[in-house]
């Protein structure tokens, strides 16, 4: 059992956890994730590190409640446990050492650049950050990205905060098209997010990186669950990634499987619903 020590609640469906993991704490890399079950019936499910402290023996996950499993964790208070949580899994993000990197966070994806933007800060990088949200109310985190951001952008669908449009609008009107050098791009969020990001950036040949988040079961290569193909090869995430060059990904193929099981998905997440109002 994995102790939870703290809980936030950044929006009505997102909650960060800190837990008691020591083992994963200090083995844990910018880019990696962990394996969670909440309890002995339940499913398991990806969640990227959002940051690690080997020192207390923490890490730190940010969940969004979009479906039964995630509901079920972001129940769970300070002092209460979850069942397992295994990893660090994965490879590390490929960092740059030099330059300029821009990362762009979508909805909850802000979480998983937060430990990438730091240690680019730590390599002396400079580091430039673009979130984004459908409203005001949905934009976390902004205050922990911006200490390892020289600046932060924020935009938001219906204007509420920031530019009103998309990240890539924000990326390519006030960095690119006004000619600021750019040596890598890292964007992690919804799927058809980051598409959007590498086809803004491919005319550029500007290096852009992904994490993929395609359903997972055992989060070691077995199962072939998360399956995704890059430059036409046949890639595990789990094991190959996540972070995958966004040029080379076939993001066509990788949002029609993350639809795979939406009925089903549904089905279970409106079962526990109407188990919780009874």
């Amino acid at each position: 059992m994995f102790k939870i020590v703290k809980r936030r609640v950044l929006t009505p469906v997102t909650k960060l956890y800190e837990v008691e993991a020591p083992l994963v704490a200090a083995k844990a890399q910018p880019g990696q994730f962990v394996v969670v079950r909440v309890n002995e019936t339940g499913e398991r499910i990806p969640l990227t590190v959002a940051a690690t402290d080997p020192k207390r023996g923490t890490v730190t996950i940010v969940i969004q409640e979009v479906g039964k499993t995630s509901s079920l964790l972001g129940r769970l208070e300070a002092g209460q446990a979850i069942l397992d949580f295994a990893g660090p899994l994965g490879k590390p993000a490929p960092l740059l050492d030099s330059g300029h990197v821009v990362v762009i966070g979508g909805g909850f994806g802000v979480a998983p650049i937060l430990p990438i933007a730091k240690a680019l800060k730590e390599r002396g990088v400079k580091v430039t950050g673009i979130v984004g949200a459908r409203t005001k109310d949905l934009l976390i985190l902004l205050d922990e990205l911006r200490e390892s951001c020289t600046d932060v952008l924020t935009c938001t669908d219906d204007g509420s905060s920031g530019t009103k449009g998309l990240v890539t609008d924000v990326l390519k009107e006030q960095l690119i098209d006004q000619g600021v050098p750019i040596d890598q791009v890292i964007a992690i969020g919804p799927m058809v997010m980051m598409r959007a990001v590498a086809e803004t950036t491919r005319p550029f040949n500007l290096k852009t990186l992904v994490s993929l988040d395609p359903i997972m079961v055992d989060g070691t290569g077995m199962c072939g669950a998360c399956r995704c193909t890059v430059e036409g090869k046949t890639k595990f995430a789990c094991v190959d990634g996540p972070i995958f060059d966004a040029h080379k990904v076939d993001f066509n193929e990788a949002v029609r499987r993350g639809k795979m099981y939406a009925a089903e998905q549904k089905l279970a997440f409106d079962r526990y619903k109407a188990e919780v109002a009874n």
